[in-house]
């Protein structure tokens, strides 16, 4: 008996429902593995994959000698310059934060300065792990002479991060900024490098940033109680 087209056609897709029930999916991911690879090689690593390697060549890097970091370090430098994705470059930026060498904190410190914002949120993350004096200069510096907003309001909730008093002269400037977004910021960031609670009170912080070391300035339960009730 002659079989129709129809009823080949019905057996196929049976057979091929059956293959995908029965662990095609295994067949399947190995085929968009090799697909993958082969688009890698012909149009280079997708930004996804590149910041995967960098990530997990550091961590082979910790692992190894001084040498051998300064030598990985200086590698994300060339990098860093040769790469166009601001994604995979605020991602070198956060991989040579946890490196101690030259090249990584020359990296940290010219993404301060990239012209994507990404990147430049990315370094003040940076520098807030490095911490130290120079984060708190950098970063203050970055909130004085950064055009975007995103960019500044990172700056200060770094600088609070880093719990350092000599942060408190740029975030007592940051008081007198005319966006609410940036004194709200600069308040939260006083509180966690003063260790007190002066309340949301924008005055009070400028009255306490003036000279801390005067009286009155100190958040007192009973004046909570008054601002609550």
């Amino acid at each position: 008996m002659t079989v129709s087209a129809a009823t080949r056609t019905l057996q196929f897709m049976a057979v091929l429902t059956a293959v995908l029930a029965s662990g095609c999916a295994s067949w399947m991911s190995q085929f968009d593995a090799k697909q993958a690879a082969l688009e890698r090689e012909r149009y280079g690593a997708t930004a996804d994959y590149r910041i995967k390697e960098f990530h997990t060549s550091a961590e082979l890097a910790k692992k190894g000698t001084s040498a051998e970091q300064m030598e990985f370090t200086r590698g994300l430098t060339a990098a860093v310059l040769a790469e166009h994705d601001p994604r995979v470059r605020a991602a070198i930026v956060a991989v040579a934060a946890g490196f101690d060498a030259p090249a990584a904190v020359a990296i940290c410190k010219g993404a301060l300065e990239d012209p994507d914002p990404r990147v430049r949120v990315a370094a003040c993350a940076a520098w807030r792990e490095r911490g130290g004096p120079e984060a708190v200069a950098l970063l203050s510096a970055r909130y004085e002479a950064d055009t975007e907003i995103d960019v500044r309001l990172k700056a200060l909730r770094e600088l609070g991060q880093l719990g350092d008093q000599e942060a408190i002269p740029a975030l007592a400037r940051a008081l007198e900024d005319p966006d609410p977004a940036v004194q709200y910021r600069a308040v939260g960031a006083l509180k966690q490098v003063s260790g007190r609670d002066l309340g949301d009170d924008v005055n009070a912080w400028r009255t306490w940033a003036a000279d801390p070391d005067a009286s009155g300035t100190e958040w007192t339960i009973a004046e909570g109680f008054r601002q609550i009730f």
